[in-house]
């Protein structure tokens, strides 16, 4: 990370109008990639990507705010709740490019209000003016009465998201920064976790502990802590409890933190006390297989040199694939959880998928302790460099982080 968090005017650090430049010229490009004369966009991510503004979580399954971007002209059109605001907050787009958004809120409003007829009509007016109502309109999202409305209007709609998933897998310089920073924050959350871990302690305090420091720190939003501690650790119940943790027990924490609308996905294993012979076994099988696959990940490369470094799911007690989906696994990450590309033994092997320099993606395994106690579970964030890969996940993962009792790395 070679920034700070705060812009100076006395060292190069993250630039935000070559950010959104850089965001607004990819999705132009892949727009056209995919013949497309417009895309409409409800999904939050590629709002952002797309128009450089945010509103917050609150609205985010209300499918009403949106952005439009027509093939041919400079800038986008956004739909926006607060659109006043935006006018006076947004210099980059133009006041008369930003415009309010009301939409059927999911049919939460009510049908005769014609509030799906209005909005339909106000994006066929523009896609009218810009001749583009007579191409192939992408959208990501799809609201089906929306949906509808636009296709009685004549609009042909297509598939949007696979040009936006393309267009967003290569990162920018200033997108790999802004990744570092949200990445810190959880180094540094992490060692004010593993000093609150003590028998005692309870799953959703330590997520609150987390919670807390992360938005201290400047998150925009903490979209998830999951802690897991003992028992529930195998299988994964991707869910934190109100269980109390207990001596001997391993807890592992996955945090989805976001900075200035960049995520985290960040595994890190703890136990509460000294690590038995079983725990250290699982733990170093789930490092190696980690690393064995990280060393594969450089260009060129594939998604199938990567999931060959990982057991098959029958190996770690499970059906198939399909149910150790999320376990030994990796994913983009960005102003989306979860982007291109995306690595499983489910598909991965049989469907090979190029590694290219830029992208930046979270890979994580999980192996259960033969003695009950709970799972190991790791995860890295990397990008993939000219020569390989660098892992911006900082906390140290080489060997279980003890806690709580007398003997221990954190007491």
């Amino acid at each position: 990370m070679r920034s700070g968090f705060n812009g100076v005017d006395w060292e190069v650090n993250i630039d935000f109008n070559r950010l959104r430049e850089y965001r607004l010229g990819r999705a132009k490009e892949f727009m056209k990639a995919y013949g497309l004369g417009a895309l409409l966009c409800y999904d939050f991510d590629n709002i952002r990507y797309i128009t450089g503004t945010h509103i917050g979580e609150w609205c985010r399954n209300k499918m009403n705010r949106h952005c439009l971007l027509i093939d041919g002209v400079e800038q986008p059109f956004l739909f926006d709740p607060a659109a006043p605001s935006k006018r006076k907050r947004v210099p980059w787009i133009s006041p008369d490019h930003i415009l309010p958004a009301v939409g059927s809120m999911r049919g939460a409003i009510q049908k005769d209000a014609c509030m799906v007829e209005k909005e339909a009509a106000e994006i066929v007016h523009y896609l009218k003016e810009y001749g583009a109502d007579k191409k192939k309109l992408g959208m990501d999202l799809v609201d089906i009465p929306l949906l509808r409305q636009l296709e009685a209007s004549g609009v042909e709609v297509v598939d949007g998201q696979c040009a936006m998933v393309d267009a967003r897998i290569v990162k920018s310089d200033d997108e790999i920064e802004l990744l570092q920073c949200s990445a810190a924050m959880v180094d540094a959350a992490y060692y004010d976790v593993a000093k609150a871990l003590r028998p005692g302690s309870f799953e959703n305090e330590l997520a609150g502990i987390i919670q807390g420091q992360l938005f201290k720190w400047g998150a925009e939003s903490v979209e998830f802590v999951n802690c897991i501690s003992g028992m529930r650790g195998n299988p994964h119940s991707h869910t934190t409890s109100n269980r109390m943790i207990r001596p001997g027990e391993l807890v592992y924490f996955d945090i989805g933190n976001t900075y200035n609308g960049y995520k985290t996905c960040y595994y890190r294993t703890f136990s509460c006390g000294k690590p038995t012979p079983a725990q250290r076994k699982a733990y170093e099988r789930a490092y190696k297989w980690l690393f064995d696959s990280i060393a594969q990940i450089k260009p060129g490369n594939t998604s199938a040199d990567v999931a060959k470094a990982w057991p098959a799911a029958t190996e770690l007690g499970f059906k198939g694939e399909e149910e150790a989906f999320l376990l030994q696994f990796a994913h983009g990450i960005g102003l989306g959880l979860w982007e291109k590309p995306v690595i499983s033994r489910l598909f991965s092997i049989e469907r090979p998928f190029e590694l290219k320099e830029g992208m930046v993606f979270a890979i994580e395994t999980w192996c259960a302790s033969e003695d009950g106690t709970g799972s190991a579970r790791i995860e890295e964030e990397v990008v993939v460099t000219k020569n390989g890969c660098e892992v911006i996940t900082k906390f140290p993962s080489e060997e279980i982080t003890s806690c709580g009792l007398p003997g221990c790395m954190f007491l």
